[in-house]
């Protein structure tokens, strides 16, 4: 299912707001349409998508997705390019700024469950990675942890390695991580 908004609607904008009074459509966040009968779907997810389609699952938040940690995000951690504007938004989403240069490596689309959407999503090298850059904010042990689960199931230093050497103030702590844990 698409999501509907005001803009979509065009001359039909009443129409849409009459028939979300209705019932016909669901409004999962400011500006943003559902049909009712829609199945379940991540609405935080569909919203980050809506608002800047270039919105990229990242941090935890990936983590989670590839089970690769115990953390229950508390809310989506979602990527976009350094510089653009941050939306405002109803749900439970952390935007984080990315640069330009660097935003590419390592992204992925998938399907948000229960919609035709897609959104992004970095690979387990890169969230890794970007865990070990950003470890001030999130915590060394989330990253740790993350490497060593990953390791189990087969990962490949060297491609991590490969990530970590594209990213500023990565490499080393990557590389400490993995003497440390091999």
């Amino acid at each position: 299912m698409r999501t509907l908004t005001p803009r979509d609607a065009g001359s039909r904008r009443s129409a849409l707001y009459r028939d979300a009074r209705s019932g016909a459509w669901s409004r999962i966040a400011r500006g943003i349409y559902l049909p009712a009968d829609a199945p379940a779907s991540d609405w935080d997810q569909l919203e980050a998508v809506t608002r800047r389609p270039e919105a990229t699952i990242c941090l935890t938040s990936a983590l989670a997705h590839y089970d690769l940690t115990d953390e229950i995000p508390e809310s989506l951690d979602v990527a976009i390019p350094r510089g653009n504007r941050t939306p405002v938004v109803d749900g439970a989403i952390r935007w984080h700024r990315f640069d330009i240069d660097t935003f590419e490596l390592g992204r992925e689309q998938v399907q948000i469950t229960g919609s035709s959407h897609e959104i992004g999503i970095y690979s387990p090298e890169r969230t890794i990675a970007d865990c070990f850059r950003l470890r001030s904010s999130i915590g060394y042990e989330i990253a740790r942890d993350a490497t060593k689960e990953w390791l189990r199931r087969g990962g490949k230093p060297v491609a991590l390695l490969q990530i970590a050497a594209q990213l500023p103030r990565t490499k080393t702590p990557v590389l400490q991580a993995l003497e440390m844990l091999a």
